[in-house]
């Protein structure tokens, strides 16, 4: 111990000269000690002899002797030095060791049977002395406060299962009584299981969330990309518009001063004609007053006949001036076509969410149609499908009107074709743009809807009906009321009786709506979701029941 607590002065034995460990060492009147070299060199270059650390002044340069029992000590420590394993210094965050005087080392082991840090030197007894060999060793350990038992002041050794808690031997004898306990290794197994079990958890967690924050900047770029592309071509669009108005007002003005030139060159003829004739009936009035108040008869009777014959000058009279360049049709244009802007100024941007590996699809979304008018706009013509029809159903009208029958029609065999209930589908996909279509119904069991084109055909399950499935959309009209079904999931609805139903498909939008179609039309219902397949118009009837497609124009009222 004794050279342990020297091994910790090791920083008194240093020479203030050269700052290393003194060789030779001397002792002066003062007290302070150099290496001989050192003093004799630094006082050789000096006409003053004094302490280079306290600057005590001597009057004549001292005798310089060897300090002998300095210099067997020092000797010792260097032997220890090259001895014992290198050490460092306790630093920032290191923990120091507790025995340690002066600078402290940094510890090397916390023991928890001591309650205490070591560095190496100090260590050394814990490993050669036979009381100390069976002490808990561990790594240096600061917080070695929060291992001992509050109650007991004893080392926490034991995991009670029951309370959950970390317990001294004390405690267990104390307040544990019957407890399921076990050694803190086994318990940290244990966790340490658990442990590995959430980290497994965090991992799997951080991989998917990483993945979808990749996938989610892949598709920001795409989404500015797409924004860049649109606004480009929505320039290029409107450019070329405002040219061709710029355009088509340029040339119309041309023509009304072309117009108004001709007219006017015209008018201008026509006036200076008038002039003239004006200026020669002025003449032959003055000419016909004079004639007229002469007395002499002989020359008025000679004179008559000739002055009073007038030109033929009706037609210069008949000439009439345009001063009215407005035109009715024109006006009618330019008001559908600003009329056509302002609906676009309406739009809004709408956003598809596609599948998980494809990029945000991004449309604009045209204002809802108001009224009929608006609806008819958008109609598509429809025809049935004979590939897809049950044998219960009868197709009539130019593959328009299906009626369900008792009999079987006998159509041949086809993979499209429904061979339990009794449905038909269109044969046009509606995909990507906005349609209307409208049926006139007779019956009491009816179905009027849309699906995708995997919807099953085969086989007598639930989800081959429309509506009863992920895969179709409809509306019901049985017993007497309305409903319509999703997914196997139906919605009762309340509404009178119409026999004709319009249909509206906004496709991009991701809606669906039912109507009823009378003087006015009124909104059944509208299913809201996101299609990302064409879907096709279909019915599914009951005994008496039949579906005649109509045709429609803008001008059905």
């Amino acid at each position: 111990m004794a050279e342990a607590q020297l091994f910790g002065l090791q920083d008194e034995f240093t020479c203030s000269l050269c700052l290393d460990t003194l060789t030779d060492p001397v002792t002066i009147l003062c007290g302070h000690s150099f290496c001989l070299k050192c003093l004799t060199d630094c006082w050789d270059q000096s006409q003053k002899y004094s302490c280079p650390q306290c600057r005590h002044t001597f009057t004549k340069r001292p005798e310089l002797n060897r300090n002998t029992l300095l210099n067997e000590v020092i000797k010792k420590l260097k032997k220890m030095t090259i001895s014992s394993p290198p050490q460092n210094y306790a630093c920032h965050g290191d923990v120091e060791c507790d025995f340690c005087t002066g600078k402290k080392f940094r510890a090397v082991k916390s023991c928890l049977t001591c309650m205490a840090s070591y560095c190496q030197t100090h260590l050394q007894p814990h490993y050669e002395g036979d009381a100390l060999k069976h002490h808990k060793l561990v790594d240096p350990d600061r917080n070695l406060k929060e291992k001992l038992c509050e109650k007991h002041l004893k080392s926490l050794e034991i995991f009670c299962k029951t309370d959950d808690s970390c317990i001294c031997l004390m405690c267990v004898v104390t307040g544990h009584k019957n407890h399921e306990m076990v050694e803190m290794e086994t318990e940290r197994e244990e966790k340490q299981k658990q442990l590995g079990v959430t980290l497994s958890d965090i991992k799997r967690g951080l991989e998917e969330r990483e993945k979808t924050l990749k996938e989610t900047r892949r598709a920001m770029e795409e989404m500015k990309m797409s924004v860049v592309r649109e606004v480009e071509e929505n320039e290029k669009s409107f450019t070329a518009l405002m040219r061709c108005i710029e355009e088509a007002h340029r040339k119309l003005t041309e023509r009304i001063r072309e117009q108004e030139k001709r007219e006017m060159e015209k008018a201008e003829e026509v006036m200076e004609q008038l002039e003239k004739e004006i200026e020669e009936l002025k003449r032959k009035e003055a000419e016909l007053k004079e004639l007229s108040e002469t007395k002499d008869h002989l020359h008025f009777l000679q004179t008559f006949s000739s002055r009073c014959v007038l030109t033929a000058d009706g037609d210069s009279l008949s000439f009439t001036v345009t001063a009215d360049f407005s035109s009715e049709d024109l006006r009618k244009e330019l008001s559908g076509l600003t009329k056509s802007l302002e609906k676009i100024s309406q739009w809004d941007i709408m956003t598809r969410t596609p599948p998980a590996h494809e990029a945000p699809v991004f449309t604009l979304q045209l204002p809802e149609p108001q009224s009929r008018d608006d609806f008819l706009k958008y109609f598509c013509p429809l025809t049935l499908d004979i590939n897809t029809a049950h044998r219960w159903l009868r197709l009539s009208e130019r593959n328009q009107k299906v009626t369900r029958e008792r009999t079987e029609a006998k159509y041949p065999a086809h993979p499209d074709r429904f061979d339990c209930y009794a449905q038909v589908l269109c044969r046009e996909a509606q995909t990507g743009t906005r349609c209307y279509w409208e049926m006139e119904c007779s019956g009491h069991f009816m179905t009027i809807g849309v699906a995708c084109k995997g919807l099953r055909r085969k086989g007598g399950s639930v989800e081959c009906i429309l509506g009863n499935n992920d895969k179709s959309w409809c509306l019901l009209w049985s017993h007497s009321k309305y409903s319509v079904c999703h997914n196997n999931q139906e919605t009762e609805i309340s509404a009178p009786y119409s026999p004709r139903i319009g249909v509206y498909l906004d496709w991009p939008a991701g809606s669906l709506s039912f109507y009823s179609v009378s003087n006015t039309m009124t909104l059944l219902h509208r299913f809201n979701t996101s299609f990302t397949d064409p879907l096709y118009p279909g019915f599914c009837l009951y005994l008496k029941s039949s579906v005649t497609i109509c045709h429609l124009t803008a001008c059905d009222h």
